[in-house]
């Protein structure tokens, strides 16, 4: 029983949703709602949203994970979780984020920024889908779940404002989310399962543009694709100062200085990842997980003129926190995720 419970907590990602179900969060606190209850039923439209793309993900490549010797742990490729199991999983995932907006919007005016923020995150459910039906055979198919989120961040914004009143910080953060997905799916998840992909005939950017691992274990990471993921993250570099730069907005000297040292270090693992000569799975999960969470820690930081420093820090460790109070739910050991 215990066994299974692990299973189903790995199924759900419990222990990783407080920072992948924080995008809608993110564009809430960016026009201003500090409501802690406001803010906690955004996180759980989150929560939902995430568990349905995650699990729909596991169900629809069950058979090609089973190709892969390091993800016969997966509860759907062991069998311990049935595919039946999963998509009921992902019925009431949907069913319990529209009866959650449904419960929210309740008893309250209907304005433009509502029937906007329901239109932002079915099409982010949408585009979530089919980037899960086709991660695997369309190139470029990361834009499509790079958008989905990108709609989420607006979904947070709208749904919790009178009128269409989205402000910089919101797209920029949108686009940071947008640039963050493209990233870790079609960089990271291209350089993590490089040595399988190709034996599978994945068409992802990574194989297009060459990534692949010898029979000796040595990694090759083409030029173009070194390029590309470094002017992904040079982008974001730049859209994080532009409130400040173009549009006036309040900033303290400590918030830039650590912005530029956050910027800094997510380049130097960034540059750490695409110039690996052996491929470790162990090592690039490392480096993957160090990426994604400096990378994260650029918005609350921005978010320091809206929410304070404490509000910032509290955004800071809330993933941490919450990852080390659930991942021994999962079974399996702290830092050591199976990604």
């Amino acid at each position: 029983m215990t066994s299974l419970f692990n299973d189903y907590v790995r199924l759900l990602r419990l222990p990783g949703l407080g920072g992948l179900a924080t995008p809608a969060l993110f564009g809430a606190i960016s026009v201003g709602v500090m409501d802690l209850h406001i803010l906690g039923v955004i996180f759980l439209i989150g929560c939902f949203s995430t568990v349905y793309g995650f699990v729909l993900n596991d169900y629809l490549d069950v058979e090609v994970d089973k190709q892969t010797s390091e993800l016969y742990e997966r509860p759907l490729v062991k069998g311990t979780i049935s595919k039946k199991t999963a998509l009921v999983i992902c019925v009431l995932s949907l069913f319990g984020t529209y009866l959650t907006i449904l419960l929210f919007f309740y008893s309250t005016p209907i304005t433009s920024s509502k029937i906007f923020a329901v239109i932002c995150i079915t099409l982010a459910g949408i585009l979530g889908s089919l980037y899960n039906f086709y991660s695997k055979k369309i190139v470029g198919a990361d834009f499509l779940v790079a958008t989905s989120e990108f709609l989420m961040v607006l979904f947070g914004a709208l749904a919790v404002t009178q009128e269409n009143t989205i402000n910089i910080i919101t797209w920029v953060i949108a686009f940071l989310t947008f640039n963050q997905l493209l990233y870790m799916n079609a960089v990271d998840g291209g350089v993590k399962d490089a040595d399988h992909d190709y034996k599978q005939n994945v068409k992802n950017i990574a194989s297009v543009l060459g990534v692949r691992v010898k029979e000796n274990s040595e990694m090759i990471i083409p030029v173009g694709f070194k390029i590309f993921g470094i002017c992904i993250r040079c982008l974001s570099g730049f859209l994080v100062f532009v409130p400040f730069l173009f549009y006036g907005y309040n900033y303290e000297l400590y918030q830039v200085l650590l912005l530029l040292i956050l910027i800094v270090l997510v380049l130097f693992f960034t540059l750490r990842l695409l110039n690996l000569k052996k491929f470790d799975r162990d090592k690039i999960k490392e480096i993957i997980t160090s990426e994604a969470y400096l990378r994260y820690s650029l918005v609350p930081v921005m978010l320091i003129s809206v929410i304070g420093l404490f509000g910032s820090l509290i955004l800071i460790v809330f993933p941490f926190v919450w990852y080390v109070l659930l991942a021994p739910l999962s079974g399996e050991k702290l830092f050591k995720p199976r990604i």
